[in-house]
């Protein structure tokens, strides 16, 4: 492939598109790539696990429902979609008002980074394996992801940044999970990821005027790629039905509330960015909370009670024991130590409260392939 002629958007493999972004990195700068390398507990990270028991897994359980979806992908229905056409406004980033460009610039780097580490994780897996199922799932999974974050490099070029994938891949730190760790928590942020999307891309369809940046008309077709991805999670997890069985769903109701409750807390941290898109952060987060509560459904054996009197006000604490925790951390010395500590056993308090609140169970169905309903 010419990658100078050639754009991410129609790469057939992930490598190829990361091609096209390598040719482009000369163009990347380094305060967007900074703040991509990041690793705190809001940060998006990058992720490796033990491959091998990966490779080892079993979709004969889910065959018929498995060949559909994978059939699914390989036809490739959003190939070509992601880059500018006729559908993209010029933006004035130099107009734009100055927090909502801050706050905007740091969802495109967060949400770059975040498609980025699935396509990294996803390609090590094809690359490393020799199951068929796994890889040619993992192959598709990959190619996607760069698509997302190849895209989200482009917006972000029209800003004067963008991060530079490249160095990324080779010199961000990796955080080692368990398998059945990368399951909960990559399902969850496929799912969560489509409702989010949906429910912007929603409320701006109803509300075109709130609609401040073009890249929000492609999120339709973003969010279905993210919902399927969940999908293939989901039925890895059937095949495998330990995963969701006994001590495991104790590990099942932290990454639903270490999710809910990140996602929380990073959107309150964008207020302006939300007050342009004509959304109250509580809103959202709840209406997030609902659709991917309810998609859940199909292969966890519990929910959480987002409706409990308990839990809005416990997620409030855990913002505002966050943002002191940033202040803390702002004003250094002994002083902000002694303060980022009580900010933070303060945090870790909510968050355990969260946890005592009684999960709902749920049985899960006998098929759990799911189609995109919002």
């Amino acid at each position: 492939m010419n990658v100078h002629t050639k754009h991410s958007a129609d790469a057939e493999t992930a490598e190829e598109s990361l091609a096209y972004q390598e040719a482009q990195a000369v163009n990347d700068s380094d305060s967007a790539t900074a703040v991509a390398m990041q690793n705190t507990l809001l940060t998006p990270r990058f992720y490796t696990t033990d491959f091998d028991e990966m490779d080892a897994l079993n979709v004969e359980p889910v065959r018929q429902d498995w060949d559909l979806l994978l059939d699914q992908m390989r036809s490739d229905p959003n190939r070509g979609h992601f880059k500018k056409n006729e559908d993209w406004d010029q933006i004035d980033w130099d107009g734009m008002e100055p927090e909502l460009r801050k706050e905007f610039i740091d969802f495109l780097i967060s949400s770059c980074t975040a498609e980025f580490s699935g396509c990294v994780l996803y390609k090590e897996m094809k690359r490393r394996g020799t199951n068929p199922d796994i890889c040619e799932l993992f192959k598709f999974m990959s190619r996607d992801e760069a698509r997302h974050a190849g895209f989200i490099n482009d917006a972000l070029r029209e800003a004067g940044i963008s991060v530079n994938l490249g160095f990324l891949t080779r010199a961000k730190k990796y955080t080692y999970f368990k398998p059945k760790f990368i399951y909960y928590a990559t399902y969850l942020s496929e799912k969560i990821g489509y409702a989010r999307y949906i429910t912007i891309y929603r409320h701006l369809e109803a509300n075109p005027e709130y609609r401040f940046h073009p890249i929000f008309k492609w999120f339709r077709e973003w969010c279905n790629d993210e919902f399927s991805h969940g999908e293939a999670f989901a039925l890895l997890m059937k095949a495998n039905p330990h995963l969701t069985r006994g001590g495991n769903v104790y590990w099942i109701k932290f990454f639903l509330t270490a999710v809910y409750s990140t996602m929380w807390i990073r959107d309150h941290q964008r207020p302006a960015f939300h007050q342009a898109l004509g959304v109250d952060p509580a809103w959202y987060g709840q209406a997030v909370f609902e659709k991917t509560s309810e998609i859940s459904r199909q292969i966890f054996p519990i929910t959480l009670d987002i409706d409990h009197p308990k839990w809005q006000p416990l997620l409030n604490a855990m913002q505002d024991a966050n943002a002191d925790l940033d202040a803390a951390r702002k004003r250094g010395g002994i002083v902000g130590r002694l303060k980022a500590g009580w900010a933070s056993a303060r945090a870790a308090t909510a968050f355990a409260r969260l946890m005592l609140i009684p999960a709902i169970p749920n049985e899960v169905p006998e098929s759990v392939r799911l189609e995109p309903a919002y």
